[in-house]
């Protein structure tokens, strides 16, 4: 799991093909490794992946064709930038959301104005994900924990603030571009339990324990 607070944007380095699949070859620039053991999962601008190789200055992963279809990884070349989170401890401060690295779907930039110091930026996402975004909730763009000012159709918009445009990728983001977007996860169980036939409801128990029954 993640924050979704970027804490390094790194840099692609190569892609080296391997038999349909491609090896990832990252620089980490200020994200420090020492903590770091192979088979570690890192977060590459949304998408998990697990560490292969470490190096001083730099990690490798495997991507898979099928990951390479669904995100923006299999776009990216080389000198690229890409934001870097490593895997929350659970000692960690929770400063975004709960995120899994798992991505959803692309979304794209439609537009980019500023609003004031800021930017408001607006993404339009397939339907298949636009049901599960919601003004005042969370998403995950590019691994970067977002909150949802409003939503139109299969679109929607949030502000980034100076400090997020210039420490995360964004920086080199421009319309058009495709994003990795990770629906908040709440959103995910809500409707699995609601798909269900059945009727959520805490547990009595839970409710007297405390204090509301």
């Amino acid at each position: 799991m993640f924050t979704g607070i970027i804490q390094s944007v790194g840099r692609i380095v190569r892609l080296e093909p391997r038999g349909g699949d491609v090896r990832l070859h990252v620089e980490t620039a200020a994200l420090d490794l020492s903590d770091v053991q192979l088979g570690d999962s890192i977060a590459v601008s949304g998408v998990c992946l697990t560490a292969i190789a470490l190096e001083p200055s730099g990690f490798s992963a495997d991507v898979s064709n099928e990951t390479l279809s669904l995100t923006s990884l299999g776009k990216l070349k080389a000198g690229d930038p890409v934001n870097l989170e490593k895997a929350l401890r659970l000692a960690d401060r929770l400063g975004g959301h709960l995120v899994s690295g798992h991505v959803d779907g692309l979304g794209k930039v439609i537009s980019i104005v500023p609003d004031g110091r800021s930017q408001r930026w607006t993404f339009e996402v397939p339907p298949s994900i636009s049901r599960y975004i919601a003004a005042k909730g969370s998403v995950c763009i590019d691994g970067t924990s977002l909150t949802v000012n409003e939503v139109a159709g299969h679109g929607f918009g949030v502000n980034l603030i100076p400090h997020t445009v210039e420490h995360t990728a964004f920086h080199a983001r421009r319309v058009g571009d495709a994003v990795n977007i990770e629906v908040d996860v709440i959103a995910r169980y809500v409707e699995r339990l609601l798909s269900s036939g059945g009727t959520p409801r805490l547990d009595e128990a839970f409710l007297k324990q405390h204090g509301f029954a």
